[in-house]
This record gives C-alpha cells, structure tokens and sequence, in this order.
C-alpha cells in the first residue's frame, strides 16, 4: 500500500511539474497559533473572560479562605469543645469543602465552555480574514496546519494580522 501511495504521489507531482497550470500557482502560507495569539480580537476576548469570571473566582476564593478559617479554628480550639460542636464543626468544614469542589467543577465547566465559544468565534473570524486577503491578493492556495517549512516569503500572518486589527479598530473592538 505504501508503495502505490509514493507511485500515486510521484506521478502527482510529475503531472503538476509538467502542466503551466501548476507552474504559476501563488501559495500562501498561515500561522493560526500565531494569529490566535496575537490577533486583537484574542486579546480582547481573553481580557472579557478574565472580567467576566473574576466574580466567581473571587467567590472559590472567599469560600476557600472561610475553609480555612474553620479548620484552624478547629485545630486551636477542638480540644476544648464539646464533643457536639467538634463535629458540629467537622461537618460544617466537609460541607463546605462539598461545595467548594463542586462550585470549582462548575467554574471550569463554564470557563471551558466559554473559552470555546469565544474561540470557535475567533477562529471563524481569522478565516474570513484570511480568505478575503486570499482572494484580495490574488493567492491561488493558502495552508494553515501541518506545514513543515515555508519561506517567509510565503508567510501571509503578518497580512492578515493587520487585516485582524484594522477589522477589530473599524468594528469597535469586537
């Protein structure tokens, strides 16, 4: 089998050698990984997330704090309490905790489900960028994923950074 896939792709690549076709055909070359970091709609939409979960995550905090509070108080006064308020307090800290590693599985949960929301939007939007600087600049092809080496001359990232920051700056910040 692999020896008909390495036949199948030297005749390929004789075919598109030889046709003129394949001759001027411009390629253009994406860094995503780059662009998801860079691109200011990333900034931006990891500076909304972080505002957006802030609230929450100070509460994890608060009842983490307040945890320990409760078990310090049991460890300095435990021997002096009633055998009643010791487990009084006992449970009160297992409950607390219950909550708090429940709370903490729903704050990532959400963050999660957030972070991809906002990266499936990016993605879409760095796409739309890509395609109309493509078709702008006249590219017949443009590889994203997978690319082993590319010239910088091939490298379009920087162009369609700017066309990211010039449609973030032209559309509010969104």
């Amino acid at each position: 089998m692999n020896k008909f896939k390495v036949i199948l792709a030297g005749l390929l690549m004789l075919g598109a050698l030889s046709s003129p076709a394949y001759a001027e055909t411009t390629v253009g070359v994406v860094n995503f990984l780059r662009m998801m970091e860079e691109a200011p709609q990333a900034k931006a939409a990891q500076t909304k997330i972080e505002s957006e979960f802030a609230p929450r995550e100070q509460e994890l905090v608060a009842l983490q704090k307040e945890i320990r509070k409760l078990e310090d108080k049991l460890a300095k006064d435990g021997a002096v309490m009633s055998e009643s308020q010791s487990n009084k307090l006992e449970r009160q800290i297992l409950s607390k905790g219950r909550d708090l590693k429940r709370s903490r599985e729903e704050f990532r949960d959400d963050l999660n489900i957030r972070k991809n929301e906002v990266t499936s939007q990016l993605q879409r939007q760095m796409l739309e960028a890509t395609r109309a600087l493509a078709k702008e600049k006249g590219f017949d092809i443009i590889l994203g994923q997978g690319v082993v080496y590319a010239d910088k001359s091939a490298d379009i990232t920087d162009m369609v950074l700017e066309r990211l920051t010039s449609n973030f700056k032209s559309g509010g910040g969104k």
